[in-house]
């Protein structure tokens, strides 16, 4: 009977063992000290619009903008704006010399009324002489003679009013004006210049409208349609993201690059307006469908398949996803599978953390008053 005995006293110092090796095991799980991290590394997962398609790149110009240019010769008498002013349309900007041109007006006028008064008298000579020749006054002869005058009148009044047209055009050039309301973004003249014809004199842009000029590859063109979304962001404007829509697309494909040339036309009347000139880069929206959506610095994708580090039961977990479309502009992620609406995430940094780690998100409230 001894070897059953002993058995018997060896199995329950086991059992006492693993007892024991159980308890302390609890123990050391309970004793794990909880991390405390910020609502900022926290994020939920949403169901929302995920939108994706071509990027786009290139630099900003206002959708309107003219380059004024001297139209008569002649010094300059009088600038009256500087670079950078808000005009209205119609304002006068400068004032060309005017004295010759404003001497040929007065004699193109002076020709006009003279060219009038002939046409009259003519007009009314034939009148008289279809008079006369109906009663048998006058012969035929006097008629056509009359009729010839008529015309010949009529010509030469026709040729004086394209002339003093041509005079007050050029007169109406001497005096440079807005062509729209706008900004002066150059000022090429100061008073005292002798320009020519053809010199620069002002630049007014229309900075309430811009356009961005880029090209996408001839292959991803089906994604482009008039109208459609474009989303962007602009250096010296950090993170900001834009909104404007494809107006135009180029029918024709540059022969070297096989690129094709669009058009982003972005309405500019916020706080902070555009500046023509800088570089912009961002996507057209040209697939747009509802979807789970989570920001990209919650997905790690470092290894073989993405993975993203959910907090449930105050526990973090490791959790594998498959993702769908990438909306570059907003930096989110579509989730096909592994995740529902609701779900807590952490991001950034808080990525780190080991799954199994107790979690406690602070709150405002939660900081230490000094």
């Amino acid at each position: 009977m001894p070897r059953p005995r002993a058995a018997l006293i060896f199995l329950s110092l086991g059992a006492f063992a693993l007892a024991g090796c159980n308890r302390n095991g609890e123990a050391a799980e309970a004793n794990t000290a909880a991390v405390t991290v910020g609502r900022e590394v926290v994020a939920i997962v949403a169901n929302d619009t995920i939108e994706s398609g071509p990027g786009i790149q290139g630099t900003l110009a206002p959708e309107r903008e003219a380059k004024l240019r001297a139209q008569v010769p002649g010094p300059v008498l009088a600038v009256h704006v500087l670079q950078g002013a808000r005009v209205s349309a119609g304002t006068v900007l400068g004032q060309l010399d005017d004295r010759a041109l404003r001497d040929a007006f007065l004699g193109a006028k002076s020709g006009l009324t003279t060219g009038q008064i002939a046409a009259d008298n003519a007009a009314r000579d034939l009148d008289r002489t279809k008079r006369l020749v109906t009663e048998g006054a006058l012969s035929e002869q006097a008629l056509e003679n009359a009729t010839r005058a008529q015309l010949q009148a009529q010509a030469q009044l026709a040729d004086a009013r394209a002339r003093f047209q041509s005079a007050q055009d050029n007169l109406d050039r001497a005096r440079i004006t807005a062509p729209f309301t706008g900004v002066v973004s150059e000022r090429s003249i100061s008073a005292g210049d002798v320009v020519t014809m053809g010199a620069a004199l002002f630049t007014v842009v229309d900075p309430s409208t811009m356009r961005l000029e880029a090209a996408v590859p001839a292959e991803q063109l089906g994604d482009i349609r008039i109208g459609a979304p474009a989303y962007f962001t602009v250096s010296g404007y950090g993170d900001k993201v834009f909104t404007g829509r494809v107006t135009a697309v180029n029918p024709t494909a540059d022969p070297v690059t096989r690129q094709v040339r669009i058009y982003v036309t972005i309405p500019n009347r916020g706080a902070q307006p555009l500046v023509g000139g800088l570089f912009a880069e961002g996507r057209v929206a040209s697939t747009a469908r509802p979807a789970l959506v989570v920001p990209e610095t919650a997905v790690d994708r470092r290894g073989v398949s993405p993975f993203v580090l959910r907090l449930k039961g105050g526990r973090t977990e490791q959790v594998a996803v498959e993702l769908g479309l990438h909306d570059k502009a907003r930096e989110r992620f579509e989730v096909r599978h592994g995740l529902a609406a609701g779900d807590t995430l952490l991001v950034g940094a808080a990525r780190g953390i080991s799954a199994g780690t107790p979690v406690v998100v602070s709150s405002p409230s939660d900081k230490p008053s000094r």
